[in-house]
């Protein structure tokens, strides 16, 4: 499952300087051209509870690992973390950006302390990376 947070539908308007020229819907065609044996559910929401309640979906065992960003609430959310905390799958954080080159504020990753790792400031090759760590990941626990 790749999980995207607030403002994240809108790459490609936003701030092409921090977050580049390309959309979301460019970055889950990059995710399905490469990794066409992968079937991904892609979930995007500005919204808080959205995010809490995809993460409890995958509680279901339908899905293998989670490459999330979760945006601004990476820096706030204490729920999305807590809900996270509840899976035992592959989670790895990402960014389009490298959130410790920016205002001190983003440096914290609240959501990044229930991930097993985070991928920071490759653009949208942070998402192929991210999908790359949750393979290693699950091939580790086979």
């Amino acid at each position: 499952m790749i999980i995207n947070g607030p403002n994240l539908n809108l790459l490609g308007v936003r701030d092409k300087s921090v977050y580049g020229s390309d959309t979301l819907d460019d970055i889950e065609s990059l995710l399905k051209t490469t990794y066409s044996d992968i079937d991904f559910i892609f979930i995007q929401s500005n919204h808080e509870g959205d995010l809490v309640e995809a993460i409890h979906s995958v509680r279901t065992g339908n899905v293998d690992a989670v490459v999330a960003n979760w945006g601004g609430f990476t820096h706030t959310s204490v729920a999305i973390h807590d809900a996270l905390e509840l899976l035992d799958i592959p989670k790895v954080e990402v960014h389009l950006s490298n959130i410790h080159a920016r205002e001190e504020f983003r440096e914290r990753s609240i959501t990044g302390k229930a991930m097993d790792g985070i991928i920071t400031g490759f653009g949208p090759d942070s998402y192929l990376l991210g999908v790359e760590a949750g393979i290693k990941l699950l091939n580790r626990k086979k």
